[in-house]
């Protein structure tokens, strides 16, 4: 691979967001270069996504929906945010994904089959059975691997954004205004760091899920979008507000499987250990309140009666051939584990699922604060979740604002200058010491411990003092590792990891009112 690649538009990650915010660049001609950490362009958090993609109900409206969003927010929600998904997103899920891509969502007779999920007032969210995002990604990635606009490069991993201030040879860079001009890149199997070029990049990296100890993200979703972002200068918003999923299967010898919020859309329940329903105790709505609300009323069963986790009966209140026809992936992976999902209680837990901050990004064209760097998808912070996301408003809000991305890059874009290699300094491999893997390992263990027992679901102020002195050390011991240490993907993703988590854990710590998936006791 050469050492210094130039490209129009830089994309890092390869979800929902960056996928269609490259598929849009280079159907108008300007060439991108989209790149993936994992082997797999297939590997995101979009792939794994098992509920569905808003789309419109039968009877339905823009209004109904942003009402939705906006209560499901807890009332900090951006209103022009809403807005714009919600006017925008059916158009663009039927335009590009049904149209476009043939995305084959389930339907009943001729008709696409729609369900309800947590905090929506009516049935909108169609779906391709239990594994939508897959359905999504594999039809998204096989038209981006054969455009011939876009270079796909996988087990690439960012190191950092390249912008003037930090990285320009003429030191009077450092008092122009705030901007980027690509990445250092990492190239897994050779071991070089490449310097990209780009006349405009756009941030796609995903979620932080793994700065906990228990996620029900895959293992890429570390921050590292948040991370570099906040070491380049951009501005970092909302990070308080973790949401966590309600419905995480749980088994000792089991990651945190995601049980979809759709099982609860189509009938089951939540219930105690005899079988009894319990949500009717703690909202209106039920088993189908917000995340927020259903997480914590699962908490509090949990800690009130002394029990390890509550269960998922859908054996009870959905048809035997409906949990077959529908949840195919769920039923396969827990027959695994021994449980048959048409017979017996799933048993679940919370698990950090989302991030409803990120890096600010303006509600118009997804822009940072630093020029020409642009955040999409999870990484990125429009407002649009508020304190607490809308359940399956993550991948549409992957589509219309990584195509609102494109469209700004387009508009501008041959207006920009290109850079000069000369005015970048090359990369500088300042560490010569073998990365130990049993350094990282306990480090990573040591940082997700005390996420989830100090800034997990309930956030005590004593929980928080001691989570700010302990990660501040651990981030520092960190940074010396990083710089005395050859560089990997494992270590990066170390240092983006106690980044993150320090950024999490100052924003809930200034914020002391509980609302939405913050809660302060």
């Amino acid at each position: 691979m050469k050492e210094n690649i130039y490209t129009d538009v830089l994309i890092i990650g390869s979800g929902i967001a960056g996928g269609i915010a490259a598929l849009s660049l280079a159907d108008s001609g300007i060439s991108v270069t989209l790149v993936s950490r994992t082997i797999s362009l297939l590997e995101s958090n979009s792939y794994y996504a098992q509920g569905g993609i808003i789309y419109k109900g039968e009877i339905d409206s823009p209004k109904n929906l942003i009402n939705d969003i906006l209560e499901a927010g807890a009332g900090i929600g951006n209103p022009k945010a809403a807005e714009i998904i919600a006017r925008e997103g059916p158009t663009l899920v039927e335009n590009i994904l049904i149209n476009r891509l043939n995305v084959n969502f389930d339907k009943s007779g001729h008709k696409l089959s729609r369900t309800r999920e947590g905090g929506h007032s009516i049935n909108r969210i169609i779906h391709h059975h239990d594994d939508t995002g897959k359905a999504i990604e594999t039809a998204l990635i096989k038209s981006i691997s054969h455009h011939p606009k876009i270079t796909s490069l996988s087990n690439i991993t960012a190191i950092d954004l390249l912008t003037p201030a930090h990285h320009f040879s003429n030191k009077l860079a450092i008092y122009e205004p705030l901007s980027c001009v690509g990445a250092y890149l990492f190239d897994q199997k050779t071991g070089f760091v490449i310097r990209c070029i780009a006349k405009s990049t756009i941030l796609a990296t995903g979620g932080l899920g793994h700065i906990y100890e228990f996620t029900t993200n895959p293992n890429g979703a570390r921050g590292d979008g948040i991370a570099m972002a906040n070491r380049a200068g951009a501005r970092i918003i909302n990070m308080e507000f973790i949401q966590f999923h309600p419905t995480a299967f749980y088994h000792p010898e089991a990651p945190r499987f995601l049980i979809t919020e759709a099982v609860r859309g189509e009938g089951a329940r939540l219930v105690d250990s005899k079988g009894k329903p319990f949500m009717q105790k703690y909202d209106n709505k039920r088993d189908l309140a917000t995340r927020d609300i259903v997480a914590h009323s699962i908490y509090q069963e949990i800690v009130s009666t002394g029990v390890n986790n509550v269960y998922l009966d859908l054996k009870s209140y959905i048809p035997r051939a409906k949990i077959l026809k529908h949840f195919p992936m769920i039923r396969k992976t827990l027959l695994e584990y021994g449980i048959d999902i048409t017979k017996q209680l799933i048993p679940v837990v919370p698990a950090a699922h989302y991030s409803c901050g990120g890096v600010y990004a303006d509600v118009e064209t997804g822009e940072t604060n630093l020029k020409n760097l642009y955040a999409i998808g999870e990484v990125a912070c429009t407002g649009l979740h508020g304190a607490n996301r809308l359940a399956s408003t993550s991948l549409l809000e992957g589509l219309v604002w990584g195509k609102r991305a494109a469209v700004a890059i387009q508009n501008r874009i041959d207006k920009l200058n290109k850079i000069s290699l000369r005015d970048i300094n090359p990369w500088q491999y300042s560490g010569n010491l073998d990365v130990d893997p049993s350094l990282i390992a306990q480090d990573l263990q040591t940082i997700k411990g005390i996420m989830w027992n100090y800034v997990g679901l309930e956030r005590a102020t004593s929980r928080l003092a001691r989570a700010r002195v302990e990660l501040s050390h651990i981030e520092r011991s960190v940074e010396q590792f990083y710089y005395n240490s050859k560089v990997s993907d494992e270590l990066i993703g170390l240092r983006n990891i106690a980044r993150t988590a320090v950024l999490v854990t100052e924003a809930a710590w200034e914020n002391k009112q509980s609302i939405g998936c913050h809660f302060r006791i």
